[in-house]
């Protein structure tokens, strides 16, 4: 959420990063709605001092005994009108906090400006696609011959998208989740985290996916509990109204993570690709705003970093304006090579939020040798998606009689399996 303040003073540059971003926001109502208030306060502040100055003189006037019937009047009718006042301005404050939770946060100066992934800019690329000897197959194709992926069952017991994993392919699930874990706390100085994988509303408005993106989230009926899409959600949330004493604050968490996939109007039906359950490892920082963009690079090489252990081909990709998510003032994409797909599909975004969650959820830091607080800077970073390592493995790690080699750092993991081999 921006600053109210800051929109007043800097309203023409908000109107235009809200349009780099595609984002109709009547700020017109916004700005009239604000005045209303501001004309409120301050008339709402003198009646209830003019009450309470009256009050003192009523309890004066009891205790001499002399006739208080006019004033007693005049205060109930000063108490009316405070009563509608209050009224009105909970109303007007209601409809500016609506307002104000529609604004996404403005793109950083580095952001290059465009409407969508087309003006998305490549920053690096690492690894060099394979060259196969025979035609790759999709990474469906290979689970479902290794009898790893059963997506068959799966709409059985649910319905589409999802999957069952079954033997070596459960087993791989397990050891990515695991090396992934291992990577961010052992050498990247992460504390782990296990959330509870369900949210109260005040946590999904907090980090951006309420109200805005209510429809693609499941909510517990007759509850105020929703299913997390993502941990940055409870792990973001886990210092809420607090006031850190140390920075910075470095997490991650396994979660699976759950989605409607609402807008995807049948994109990605087939396979693992986009589906309405999958595990994630998560990565979150807390830290000072001086640092935020230094952090963010750190953060998004600790991601590229499971890639590279694995071999796994990626480039890296800054979002434009128009394809950064709602919370975001940078994102990187990091885009792993699918050789059965033959195209680079997202893995992880790493973003760094500023002050923008921080803000809603009410997370601020005291600076040594300043009086008062500042709010922090909030980061969160796919570190990786699990169920799409799977896909990149099953796909650039292939063999022509339809094995596949598990990546040597996974190798510990499965009990020292280094291929998954068709069934015989």
């Amino acid at each position: 959420m921006l600053d109210l303040r800051f929109i007043r003073e800097n309203l023409e540059s908000v109107k235009e990063a809200c349009a780099h971003r595609g984002v109709s926001v009547d700020f017109a109502e916004l700005i009239q709605i604000d005045g209303r208030r501001r004309e409120i306060m301050p008339h709402l502040e003198s009646l209830r001092e003019r009450r309470n100055q009256v009050s003192a003189q009523v309890a004066a006037a009891k205790k001499q005994g002399q006739d208080i019937s006019s004033v007693s009047a005049d205060m109930k009718k000063a108490g009316d009108e405070i009563k509608d006042l209050e009224q009105s301005l909970t109303q007007l404050e209601e409809e500016l906090q609506a307002i104000l939770y529609a604004i996404p946060n403005l793109p950083h100066a580095s952001v290059p400006v465009g409407p969508d992934e087309r003006a998305n800019a490549l920053v690096k690329t690492w690894g060099e696609p394979r060259a196969f000897d025979f035609a790759p197959l999709n990474h469906w194709d290979v689970g479902e011959r290794l009898g790893i992926l059963d997506f068959e069952r799966a709409a059985k017991i649910t319905g589409a998208r999802f999957v069952v994993l079954k033997g070596a392919g459960a087993r791989l699930e397990r050891a990515i989740i695991a090396f992934m874990l291992d990577l961010h706390t052992g050498s990247h100085g992460y504390t782990e985290i296990l959330p509870p994988f369900m949210v109260n509303s005040r946590a999904m408005t907090g980090t951006g996916q309420l109200p805005k993106f209510s429809a693609d989230l499941f909510k517990v009926q007759d509850s105020d509990y929703w299913l997390i899409p993502t941990a940055e959600v409870p792990v973001t949330n886990l210092h809420i109204d607090e006031i850190l004493s140390e920075l910075p604050l470095n997490y991650t968490a396994y979660t699976p993570c759950f989605r409607s996939e609402a807008g995807s109007y049948g994109r990605d039906v087939r396979g693992l690709i986009r589906m309405h359950q999958f595990d994630k490892v998560e990565l979150v920082k807390f830290v000072h705003p001086d640092e935020s963009y230094q952090q963010l690079e750190e953060l998004t090489g600790h991601a590229e970093k499971v890639l590279e252990l694995l071999g796994l081909p990626y480039r890296r990709v800054c979002l434009s304006s128009g394809d950064m998510g709602f919370s975001a003032a940078k994102t990187y994409d990091l885009e792993v090579w699918l050789p059965g797909l033959n195209l680079y599909r997202e893995i992880s975004s790493c973003s760094n939020f500023e002050d923008f969650q921080a803000r809603r959820i009410n997370v601020r830091f005291r600076e040594p040798g300043r009086k008062g607080t500042r709010l922090v800077h909030t980061l969160n970073g796919s570190g990786l998606a699990v169920g799409r390592t799977m896909v990149a493995i099953l796909e650039n790690c292939q063999q022509e009689d339809g094995s596949v080699l598990i990546p040597p750092p996974l190798r510990p993991y499965m009990g020292g399996i280094s291929e998954i081999k068709t069934p015989s």
